[in-house]
């Protein structure tokens, strides 16, 4: 499996060469497909073989579209990925309704204390108390939206009382769902492999979604994104490089060292395990110092 994730933002030709990726911009680059987990195309100018974008599916690469303001548009990925998929469908179908409101009460107190995390380091000590007693009254199914109120209260610590999630000519609003979608590609990769449907969601019901699991398993995440953001000084040019190296963060995960993109397989499979067994075994990421 790939780690790296590659990032094309001017004008390119992309071919296949011996297994190698060859990018011929200015100079010529040339990475083999192996090394590669994502690829993120950022111009509108970038050109690709057939050759190429079909060797990139077999070996499991995830393949991200930007549009002309530099915003992920879609990505490419083959029909299946994973083996007994029919086997897993059926599972999926089934799960059990308890255990999915059991599963997303989880991710959500453990994404809401991600959130606290960052405003202690941030130094809000007040705003990160009321987040942990968010936390701690998530529900099953958070059927008191927890979530949502703890987000309302982390947002504006983080980002300021003016900041809008919704407002997409801000710099930083750009920067996070860059690095969302990076997380959610990579969700949705690991889903697919081991025979999964992304459509169907614990949470997320979307029928205009075709990512409702990824957007579910996700939510832990984002506030790691969150933090690599922070960091960005508003308006730099290199925001793009900086952003594309959040699977390179460290974490700690099943008592391991790692980093975000290989703790996401640990992790979804930890929570497709639980809904399919019928047993809460996740294994959560958390950060971790050097």
């Amino acid at each position: 499996m790939g780690f790296r994730t590659v990032v094309i933002d001017s004008k390119s030709k992309i071919e296949l060469s011996l297994n190698y990726l060859v990018i011929r911009s200015e100079e010529e680059k040339r990475i083999h497909i192996s090394e590669i987990s994502i690829l993120v195309i950022m111009s509108t100018a970038v050109s690709m073989t057939a050759a190429a974008l079909c060797e990139l599916n077999k070996q499991k690469v995830r393949i991200i579209f930007c549009d002309e303001k530099y915003q992920p548009y879609g990505e490419l990925m083959p029909y299946t990925q994973g083996f007994r998929n029919s086997k897993r469908i059926k599972e999926q179908i089934f799960w059990d309704g308890q255990m999915s409101e059991e599963i997303w009460k989880c991710i959500v107190k453990e994404k809401i204390m991600n959130q606290y995390a960052l405003l202690v380091k941030r130094g809000f000590k007040d705003d990160s108390k009321l987040l942990l007693d968010y936390a701690n009254e998530v529900l099953p199914g958070d059927k008191t939206n927890r979530e949502g109120q703890a987000a309302k209260v982390y947002f504006n610590r983080v980002f300021g009382p003016n900041f809008r999630r919704g407002d997409e000519l801000n710099f930083y609003n750009k920067c996070l769902n860059y690095g969302y979608s990076i997380i959610l590609s990579s969700m949705n990769r690991e889903i697919n492999i081991l025979g999964y449907l992304t459509q169907l969601g614990v949470c997320h019901c979307n029928e205009y979604n075709p990512y409702n699991l990824g957007c579910d398993l996700m939510e832990p995440y984002r506030p790691f994104v969150d933090e690599l953001v922070i960091n960005i000084k508003k308006d730099s040019i290199h925001w793009k490089h900086c952003v594309s190296d959040i699977l390179n963060k460290h974490v700690k995960i099943d008592e391991k060292n790692t980093t975000v993109g290989t703790s996401i397989p640990i992790y979804v499979k930890s929570c497709t395990d639980s809904l399919t067994e019928n047993i809460n075994m996740v294994k959560f990421p958390s950060e971790y110092e050097l």
